[in-house]
């Protein structure tokens, strides 16, 4: 593949796009370099973004880090750029999470159709409808996942309601846990007097939640947002699980990839999605997610998809303070 330069400007807003993508408590845990010798994108973990107590061996850092790196090749692809990416492309530098090789025209495809979708994109933690979603969009997800090396699963009892009891164990253990609570509230942003330029504004929490059996992260934990409503959730929860056969940083930023893929499709399709982590931060919790039946596969992320409110559009840092150029 032929090497392409690009200016510095459409850099730039490749990695705006690219940092459009979610992440764990929305810190952005990415750091990119642009070489024009060689037409290539870095990305890096910023250890400083680490969640120590809650993602202790960093697998929710590299699937953060995976949506970014999906979000850039739609970008690319947009462009009308073929790209070659290679994860992990040091072993003596762990933190050096990929590689991206820009080349020379492409015609467009599949990824470059959900480029619309990236900044349409937003975590909802509002109650969705008890409408279902039809078979088809849910293989289309399925698919997506499938595409970037990961397994989707939409969960019906007894397993549904064996992982709702898990991810209700976790968000207790967490409120019990003085250091994951302190490193919730280190990451969520009052927006009458916080800088919000990354972690989750309060406008972003949702409504606390009454009745219904739907998972939602109350990232309000113990304290008391004013004016915030309490409100029924919906009684059918529609979740699924994200799933890659084995469990090492490559498999974790296959996942992301496959999860903004798939969130991607989902957006273009009208569904709105939030995420269910609690029971994935404990190790003997993750375990017991997987599907009794088949035993197979290591789940990287419990989604919550359906019909409803899209969610706020929350701030991300400045490209300046991620992107770096070569001399």
């Amino acid at each position: 593949m032929s090497v392409q330069m690009m200016d510095e400007r459409t850099v730039t807003g490749l990695v705006s796009d690219a940092t459009a993508a979610p992440s764990m408590h929305n810190a952005q845990p990415w750091l990119f370099r642009y070489a024009a010798d060689t037409g290539t994108l870095t990305m890096s973990a910023d250890p400083s973004r680490a969640l120590p107590h809650e993602d202790p061996d960093g697998r929710g850092l590299r699937i953060g880090c995976g949506a970014a790196l999906l979000n850039l090749r739609v970008a690319l692809a947009h462009l009308g750029r073929s790209s070659e990416t290679t994860l992990l492309p040091d072993p003596a530098a762990p933190s050096l999470l990929a590689t991206v090789r820009i080349g020379s025209a492409a015609t467009p495809g599949a990824l470059a159709d959900l480029y619309p979708a990236i900044r349409e994109r937003h975590t909802s933690r509002f109650p969705f409808s008890e409408r279902e979603i039809p078979t088809d969009l849910r293989n289309a997800l399925g698919e997506a996942a499938r595409l970037e090396g990961a397994e989707l699963a939409f969960l019906s009892s007894p397993h549904l309601q064996a992982v709702l009891d898990l991810i209700r164990d976790g968000e207790g253990y967490n409120l019990m846990d003085p250091d994951r609570d302190a490193e919730r509230a280190r990451w969520t942003r009052n927006s009458r007097t916080d800088a919000t330029t990354d972690g989750v504004p309060d406008y972003a929490f949702g409504p606390r939640k009454r009745g219904g059996t739907a998972p939602a992260r109350d990232f309000a934990g113990l304290d008391v947002v004013r004016g915030r409503p309490t409100i029924d959730f919906e009684d059918r929860p529609q979740l699924a699980l994200l799933s890659t056969a084995a469990d090492g940083p490559a498999d974790w930023l296959r996942a992301g990839q496959a999860l903004e893929r798939l969130l991607l499709v989902a957006t273009r399709h009208g569904l709105t999605s939030s995420f269910a982590t609690q029971a994935l931060e404990w190790s003997d919790l993750r375990w017991l997610l997987r599907d009794p039946v088949s035993g197979s596969g290591h789940v990287q992320m419990i989604l919550r998809l359906g019909y409803g409110p899209h969610g706020p559009r929350t701030q991300r840092r400045p490209v300046r303070e991620v992107l770096t150029f070569a001399d």
